[in-house]
């Protein structure tokens, strides 16, 4: 199956978990699309007041660097539920089903640790930011938890995710896991 196809068609929507955590990878994507567009919005501005109104500009730029992160780690549920991560899937192709399976299992496995440390170091860093109240060194000086909380949602979200596609490959909802038949 390709990311073009219909993802209501997966096998997914009879699964109320799968379904969940595809909804969920959704909604982020479509979030982070809209921070995106916001985030060139902004710029828009920015420039406009820059360069017609000859004024500067107080939050325009560290706004526009915290929502594009923020739309960068919030969109990886997403793309990971599209299968849209850089890939090389020569090994997996050349594959039996037997072995694919054990390596994609594997793979994902490994993705969960990397990605549930990070979540643990990211929900850390927000959690100090938070709590001895950290702001930016600008003239905005914006609380940096709000900008931070996009580590630990878009990380614990994209684990979620891996989770969701770690059972679905285990219980044979997903047989080749995006690898076209050889």
């Amino acid at each position: 199956m390709s990311p073009s196809d219909d993802l209501t068609a997966l096998p997914h929507r009879r699964n109320r978990f799968l379904w969940a955590v595809g909804a969920i990878s959704t909604l982020c994507g479509w979030f982070a699309a809209g921070l995106i567009v916001l985030s060139v919005a902004i710029t828009c501005q920015m420039i406009y007041v820059r360069a017609i109104l000859n004024q500067s500009t107080i939050w325009q730029t560290e706004a526009v660097i915290y929502m594009m992160i923020a739309a960068t780690l919030l969109g990886l549920p997403y793309v990971q539920r599209l299968r849209g991560h850089v890939n090389v899937d020569l090994l997996p192709m050349a594959l039996p089903p037997g072995p694919r399976k054990a390596l994609i299992l594997t793979t994902l496995a490994v993705s969960i640790a990397v990605i549930a440390v990070m979540l643990f170091y990211g929900f850390n860093q927000w959690y100090e930011a938070w709590s001895r109240n950290w702001r930016s060194d600008t003239v905005w000086g914006v609380r940096l938890w709000i900008p931070y909380l996009a580590i630990p949602i878009g990380f614990g979200l994209f684990l979620l995710q891996l989770i969701a596609d770690f059972y679905a490959v285990a219980v044979d909802l997903e047989k080749n896991y995006g690898v076209l038949e050889h």
